[in-house]
């Protein structure tokens, strides 16, 4: 595939990625709108999940690039990122599926797990032959998930025994594996499990009635008396801190996906108001609706200029809690404005599926808030700037 810059990436931000990554993403590109876009309305419409793409995106290794264990070739934070992307910028929910097993789930087991269990699952994982989920956020612990889990986690000679639940976990309803956060009943200290969904005790039940992300299958766990072995306890996770450490890499890449969403919206909006005509020529030519585009352009740059930097900074060694906060924040306040503005564009269609505005619209409200909603970002970064905790 030849690879070309994306007419949305106005300061050509695509051109840091080596030749080999560009590659890696026409690749992907032309993947994604052949195979997976022409399917996604549907799927979204029914709130249904496409199963044959876990296999798909594995093939063009995008739950592969980020390990030791399983990258095909040596490739920066940046690229990554672009890989998010455009997963995004066709569907915010193929993204978050990549997001929850690559991000999440895999990189869970990658900060927090021994060399044997990276070993054992990272590539099972990377090939699709394994879907994970991940359990941290519960039906009364959201935000507050570092004090406030009440999943409990006992410890009955080699095994473990889990008890508790979880709220909107994506993947959950069709995972082999689900890594569950839950507090030692002991020390008090969050712990990691990687939970096969066949144990006895598992249950996952669909959450139903979404209006955002219809496409991502997200459940409600419930776990009683679930029996995982002490080889299933992620060894190197002992803290909230060590979980922290996931999120802090999933966070960026959600702000990429926030761009890609913004710029998924961009090119249906561009290439609707270039066709539809009014008063005898494309609606394109009228100073407002230049408006509407100029001011989307102008914030998916801005977007990017922070993401790519973030991502720089994650190869230096010198990314910090409060800088993929600030990139998430940022970009996810300004996909909303994008969204909103695009969908403006397109005038009663903006609400048509068909025109694919409308999706992109109602999903950036899900991309808004998981992964630490904007409020809770913001007091990441106060923190950091003003040296006062204002959480509580």
């Amino acid at each position: 595939m030849t690879f070309e810059l994306l007419a949305s990436d106005f300061y050509s931000y695509e051109n840091l990625l080596d030749e080999r990554e560009k590659a890696a993403i026409a690749g992907l590109r032309h993947y994604l709108e052949t195979e997976v876009k022409p399917i996604v309305n549907g799927h979204w419409e029914a709130a249904t999940f496409p199963h044959e793409i876990v296999k798909g995106l594995a093939e063009r290794d995008v739950y592969s690039y980020a390990w030791d264990e399983t990258k095909p070739f040596e490739n920066s934070a940046v690229f990554r990122g672009f890989v998010a992307l455009e997963l995004a910028r066709v569907d915010a929910s193929v993204a978050t599926l990549v997001g929850v097993q690559n991000g999440l789930a895999m990189g869970s087991i990658s900060v927090t797990g021994s060399p044997e269990q990276r070993a054992e699952w990272l590539p099972k994982m990377a090939r699709g032959e394994i879907v994970g989920a991940f359990g941290l956020t519960e039906p009364t612990s959201g935000s507050d998930s570092a004090q406030g889990l009440r999943t409990v986690a006992t410890r009955d000679g080699d095994e473990w025994v889990l008890n508790g639940s979880k709220r909107w976990i994506g993947n959950a309803t069709f995972s082999d594996i689900t890594v569950i956060w839950a507090k030692d009943a002991a020390d008090g200290q969050v712990k990691g499990f990687i939970v096969p969904t066949s144990t006895p005790g598992y249950t996952a039940t669909k959450i139903e009635g979404k209006q955002s992300l219809r496409i991502v299958q997200n459940a409600d766990i419930t776990l009683e008396d679930v029996r995982v072995p002490e080889s299933l306890r992620l060894q190197n996770a002992n803290s909230f801190r060590d979980t922290a450490k996931v999120l802090r890499l999933t966070r960026a890449e959600v702000a990429w996906a926030a761009v890609g969403n913004s710029v998924g919206a961009y090119e249906a909006a561009l290439r609707y108001t270039k066709e539809r005509v009014q008063f005898g020529k494309p609606i394109a030519s009228h100073q407002l609706i230049q408006d509407l585009l100029v001011k989307s352009i102008g914030n998916i740059t801005a977007s990017l200029g922070m993401v790519v930097r973030v991502s720089q900074m994650l190869d230096e060694g010198t990314q910090k809690d409060d800088h993929s906060a600030l990139a998430k924040a940022y970009t996810t306040a300004r996909m909303r404005e994008t969204v909103a503005w695009c969908r403006e564009a397109l005038g009663g269609n903006g609400i048509v599926l068909e025109y694919d505005v409308a999706r992109h619209f109602a999903d950036a409200e899900a991309l808004y808030s998981y992964e630490g909603t904007r409020e809770m970002n913001t007091l990441i970064v106060g923190r950091s700037l003003t040296g006062f905790a204002a959480f509580v």
